[in-house]
């Protein structure tokens, strides 16, 4: 047990003393996300490194606690379901509580938020979490464990590391040469983020050939080092809600990511549907939610996915065909008879197959779409 007065000490758990370990980044990533960490005593924390964000820190902290269940966590009670505790001072750099706020010149404002839940309300945790894995591995495992990419080899760690530069990731990209483009995200931090501008493009092709080529080389890259890849979901998630800027390739990056990658990334489905409302980037949410939807369709069921059933009788007919395509992915037998009533529809477009066009009809993707719903 280390000691707790004004001496600089390794951090302990506030329930019974023990030291605690660094907080980790979670398995499954989020759109807020802190560094979370588990005591043996059962307690569970977050760090919030600048200690400015206790609210978030405090909620991200119960909902880890109740094993990522946010409905169970919303209905405990404070001191009568779990409590709460806290270590001010903490330096994340160092892994260390510092009662003077100050080492080595800079400030320490780190916060270690803690929650242990009581035995009544860990053990509902414990149940409703076996029950969701259950339920997760009987609907979802053949099809999903096939998709996911197998371990990436190590590097040698003595190899001379390769640079990248906007021109060389460019031609690579245009190449789609995934295995070059996955080296050099390993030698140089910086290959994401020339990817990510390549999306910046005026030809539609050309930004859907680069988010697939993105969601092919991050589902590789994330084998070993996830963190990068949430940092450029991060990136992309700004982008799309940055009003002054266009959002061009941003939406299909995402979809490409998650479907891809659902076992790490899958919490990030959600937030597409904010852009539902916004005509310029409805084709591409709707695109992106079924690229996940072939590989994890229980992702886009646990959304309020209902709220997309009037786009089935849109104007555009993109629209229409991937809403189609969407709901067969997902078996929807709640917008069966919407669905067949596309079968008729003649009307040609062009979608986005694993980042090449495709010219068909919105009544050839309802017949397939009833196909799989009725299967």
């Amino acid at each position: 047990m280390s000691g707790k007065g004004k001496d600089i000490s390794r951090p302990w758990c506030p329930f019974c003393g023990h030291d605690v370990g660094r907080a980790r980044d979670a398995v499954q990533r989020k759109m807020t996300e802190f560094p979370v960490g588990r005591c043996e005593c059962g307690a569970v924390f977050v760090c919030d490194a600048t200690g400015h964000n206790v609210g978030a820190a405090l909620v991200e902290c119960l909902v880890y606690a109740c094993n990522d269940d946010a409905d169970l966590a919303w209905e405990l009670l404070p001191e009568d379901d779990y409590l709460t505790g806290r270590i001010d001072n903490y330096d994340e750099v160092t892994h260390q509580v510092v009662p003077t706020r100050e080492l080595d010149g800079r400030w320490v404002r780190g916060v270690l938020y803690f929650v242990r839940l009581h035995r009544d309300a860990a053990e509902i945790a414990e149940r409703l979490a076996g029950r969701k894995k259950q339920a997760e591995t009987t609907s979802v495992p053949e099809q999903e464990s096939k998709a996911l990419p197998a371990m990436e080899p190590g590097r040698d760690p003595k190899r001379n590391r390769k640079r990248a530069n906007k021109k060389l990731i460019r031609q690579l990209v245009e190449a789609e040469e995934l295995d070059a483009l996955v080296d050099f995200c390993f030698d140089d931090r910086r290959t994401l983020r020339f990817m990510q501008r390549l999306l910046y493009d005026p030809v539609e092709a050309s930004r859907y050939r680069t988010a697939w080529v993105i969601g092919q080389v991050c589902a590789r890259v994330s084998t070993r080092e996830p963190g990068p890849v949430a940092d450029l979901m991060h990136r992309l998630f700004e982008a799309c809600s940055d009003s002054a800027a266009t959002n061009w390739g941003m939406v299909e990056a995402i979809g490409s990511i998650i479907g891809a990658r659902p076992d790490i990334y899958g919490a990030f489905t959600r937030y597409l549907l904010n852009y539902m409302g916004d005509e310029s980037s409805q084709v591409q949410v709707i695109w992106a939610l079924g690229e996940i939807a072939a590989t994890r369709p229980d992702l886009i069921r646990k959304t309020p996915f209902y709220a997309t059933f009037h786009f089935l009788g849109h104007d555009n007919p993109v629209v229409r065909g991937l809403m189609a395509r969407l709901m067969g992915r997902i078996n929807a037998h709640e917008a069966l008879f919407q669905v067949m009533g596309l079968q008729q529809d003649q009307e040609e477009i062009t979608i986005y197959e694993q980042g090449h066009p495709v010219v068909t009809t919105v009544g050839a993707l309802a017949t397939e779409a009833v196909k799989l719903i009725q299967a």
